[in-house]
């Protein structure tokens, strides 16, 4: 920017400007006289390119533009629903109801089974109760992770369907 720029010469773009390849020295003088900066936009170029143009006011509607894409960024939100290895039919369908709640508001699920103590002996039983919820929340979304045990705990993700 300005005289940091190290070029003999350089080609000049901008607002009010004439397009040209002009001295480094003109070329601060132009953008002098229209009260703005010389910025350097494509050193790699021969000549480089450089624009005339408010520095300031271009990094600030830089950052604005930036904070507006991040705020259109979705947040995923992760919801868990917590099984025994065990569950009976009932606690099954209620928790069920949860995980289709869930979907349906968009956030993704985590299921698991959580062994505790010699209940590790009941890993295939585990495995069916995750694999018997995805067939189940299958219209609602799609399994991302089959059930996959880690450590004490069998857990599976399902994301949900988009509209």
């Amino acid at each position: 920017m300005n005289e940091k720029i190290r070029a003999k010469e350089v080609r000049l773009v901008g607002d009010n400007v004439e397009v040209g390849v002009y001295p480094i020295k003109r070329a601060l003088e132009i953008a002098e006289e229209l009260e703005s900066d010389l910025v350097e936009i494509s050193p790699n170029a021969e000549p480089p390119v450089c624009k005339v143009m408010d520095y300031k006011k271009f990094v600030y509607e830089q950052k604005k533009r930036e904070k507006a894409l991040k705020a259109k960024a979705t947040k995923v939100v992760v919801k868990e629903i917590r099984f025994g290895p065990n569950t009976d039919d009932h606690d099954y369908d209620f928790k069920k109801k949860h995980g289709e709640k869930f979907l349906k508001e968009g956030a993704k699920l985590k299921a698991y089974v959580f062994f505790k103590g010699r209940s590790i002996i009941y890993k295939d039983q585990g495995e069916i109760l995750l694999l018997r919820l995805a067939q189940d929340l299958e219209e609602f979304g799609k399994v991302e992770q089959m059930p996959k045990l880690e450590g004490k705990r069998m857990t599976m993700f399902i994301a949900p369907k988009k509209k």
